[in-house]
């Protein structure tokens, strides 16, 4: 089941990032054929938004100042708020949110215990990048789910984070000490290739690894070019 803890079939190039790509001419593309069935799709979606919900609030109990606290504040409220209404979507068909949530809680906990970082910073680089890249691939796969339950989630998906906070606080601190800022593109590098294994690991894979691939370059090159973005707001190179 958690297949983003082994080495993927599927052959994705991950660390060949260039900064400042512009995609304002690429097609938009989704996985459709690859999207999982819905309660699996809410379940670790869901359980995604509760983690970052839970990681914001670790690094607002771990802030060095009570300013920090309260900015960082809204990120965690907008997370939970997703987690809800993600929940909510479950209990339109299940009465067992949790139970759906379930056989995604231990990949998503060991993996966010990779990309946890060892100090303060790191860790707010993580919720940063991670969550973006994570909000990203939801919102494009859940383009194949029937219905109208897909518009419903992309619009969860895409609301509001409160994640400019975020990165306010890092770019005072990167310019502050430039030294901060090589550490962070180094681990921003370093977090966007289990990012997409657990991107990967929701997808649903027609067992033609040929065909899949085919279908997922694009989709993992879009949210690549994303993360690009993200690392450039931050003034650093990915």
């Amino acid at each position: 089941m958690f297949g983003f803890l082994r080495r993927p079939k599927v052959r994705i190039d991950i660390p060949r990032l260039k900064p400042r790509v512009d995609t304002s001419t690429y097609p938009k593309v989704n996985l459709a054929e690859l999207t999982p069935e819905v309660l699996p799709y809410l379940g670790q979606a869901a359980y995604v938004q509760l983690a970052v919900f839970e990681e914001v609030s670790d690094a607002i109990a771990a802030a060095p100042t009570v300013a920090a606290k309260q900015v960082l504040a809204p990120a965690a409220s907008q997370a939970l708020d997703k987690h809800e209404r993600l929940v909510a979507e479950i209990r339109r068909r299940v009465d067992t949110p949790a139970e759906v949530m379930a056989p995604f809680t231990v990949g998503i906990d060991r993996y966010r215990a990779l990309v946890k970082g060892s100090d303060w910073y790191e860790q707010l680089a993580s919720v940063y990048l991670t969550a973006g890249i994570l909000d990203d691939f939801f919102s494009l796969l859940a383009a194949g789910l029937p219905g109208d339950i897909g518009p419903r989630c992309i619009a969860i998906l895409d609301a509001e984070t409160g994640r400019r906070a975020i990165v306010d606080v890092l770019s005072e601190a990167i310019t502050a000490d430039p030294v901060l800022g090589s550490r962070l593109a180094m681990w921003g590098r370093r977090v966007v290739g289990d990012t997409l294994l657990v991107a990967r690991s929701a997808i649903h894979l027609t067992g033609n690894p040929e065909s899949d691939e085919q279908r997922i370059e694009p989709v993992f090159t879009e949210m690549i070019a994303a993360h690009t973005r993200r690392m450039d707001k931050l003034g650093l190179t990915a």
